[in-house]
């Protein structure tokens, strides 16, 4: 059974930094996509940052220069470092990762079940 956990969440003050880290585990033959998501009360659940296991990226506007995305293939763990953080950044970010296991033919697609980060003003 293929599972996705994210870690690292928690309080910071405004212009400082987080690393949220997100592994897979389980019968894993290969990860496509590896994502962040997050989603803030009210709001839908949006994309922040993805990463091909090539290692191509891609970030909503609103974080390109503050957070980076980056895995690490051996561990089946992608993280997004934080930095600059801003209140508006508040949400539950959640991980999502294009998974085959060793029985499928296929790519699935697993969500984590979420890490809170809080900026405080």
């Amino acid at each position: 059974q293929v599972r996705v956990v994210e870690s690292g969440g928690g309080l910071v003050q405004a212009g400082g930094s987080l690393r949220l880290s997100c592994a897979a585990s389980g019968s894993i033959r290969s990860i496509n996509l590896m994502r962040w998501y997050r989603q803030a009360p009210g709001n839908e659940r949006d994309l922040v940052a993805g990463i091909t296991d090539g290692g191509s990226t891609n970030y909503v506007d609103s974080v390109k220069g503050r957070f980076t995305i980056a895995r690490d293939n051996a561990k089946n763990t992608v993280y997004l470092q934080m930095n600059s953080l801003k209140p508006e950044d508040t949400a539950v970010y959640y991980c999502y990762a294009t998974i085959m296991g060793y029985r499928d033919s296929s790519f699935y697609g697993y969500w984590g079940q979420g890490t809170q980060v809080t900026v405080s003003s």
